[in-house]
């Protein structure tokens, strides 16, 4: 519309205004509209909520009505919203962001519901995070064992290509041996033909999470819950060699520290496990 008001002239001798916009279905009141200015009382509230909020960026709409009725403005949150939006001002939180799905033929059944995990390297659980950073982001995998919460393996990247995580589990694996079981969400990257035929070829029972339930994979979410909050929040990376290293020291720790729910370090519980079932 913006558009084709412009394309409307007053200087053609050859077309009336009027049959212009016949033409090009434009009301003719527009061209004669002149927006209502605001008032001067509304652009001193604003100065007010703009200086105010440059102090404390997370009040919101009830807090400015306080604020402002504190200084005399008799004013309601339907106002303030308005002018909120005059500001460009907007509330950001975290929102909902379901998993993308991929193919339907390589989704697998949960079946951890039910069973005992006795020893390491019986299940793995891995999931892909977004890491943000001081300028952009960049995406993490993870494998953590679940019997002793230990990181098994990670790498980031700042794609998500299918040989980026294929390459992280091989190395994991290389590592650490294969485990029984993986267990992951019905992301598109874990529905993929690619890691479905890989983890085949090396007998790992694949098992993923039931649609819209997160907490069947609750140990690696706890986990880059504690690495975000403890680590990543807290020292925000320029570059992607600060947040590796950075990530690194912090799974460093973490192996060392005693685990809530298993009342041994990560290290320790592994390192057990891995006697016990040899000898």
């Amino acid at each position: 519309m913006k558009q084709r008001i412009e394309m409307v002239s007053t200087r053609t001798q050859k077309l009336s205004i009027h049959k212009q916009c016949d033409l090009l279905s434009v009301p003719r009141s527009t061209l004669y509209y002149e927006p209502v200015p605001e008032k001067p009382e509304n652009v001193k509230m604003m100065n007010i909520m703009d200086k105010h909020l440059l102090i404390h960026p997370t009040e919101g709409v009830e807090s400015m009505v306080d604020l402002l009725k504190s200084l005399g403005y008799w004013v309601g949150p339907k106002l303030i919203r308005r002018l909120f939006g005059l500001m460009g001002w907007q509330t950001i939180y975290r929102k909902k962001n379901l998993t993308k799905q991929g193919l339907k033929e390589f989704i697998k059944p949960y079946l951890l519901r039910n069973m005992e995990i006795t020893h390491a390297d019986q299940v793995w659980c891995t999931d892909i995070t977004y890491i943000p950073m001081a300028k952009g982001f960049m995406h993490m995998i993870a494998f953590i064992d679940v019997y002793s919460r230990k990181i098994m393996g990670w790498s980031i990247s700042n794609s998500m290509s299918k040989q980026w995580f294929i390459a992280a589990l091989k190395e994991a694996i290389a590592v650490n041996g294969n485990p029984k079981i993986i267990n992951s969400d019905q992301g598109s990257q874990f529905t993929s033909a690619m890691w479905t035929h890989y983890q085949e070829s090396q007998s790992i029972l694949i098992l993923m999470d039931c649609k819209g339930r997160a907490t069947d994979i609750t140990w690696i979410e706890r986990f880059r819950k504690t690495l975000k909050y403890d680590c990543i929040y807290l020292n925000p990376c320029d570059n992607g060699f600060e947040l590796c290293e950075g990530v690194q020291n912090h799974i460093a720790y973490y192996h060392q520290k005693k685990h809530q729910t298993t009342g041994q370090s990560p290290n320790k519980r592994y390192d057990e496990s891995i006697k016990n079932q040899a000898a």
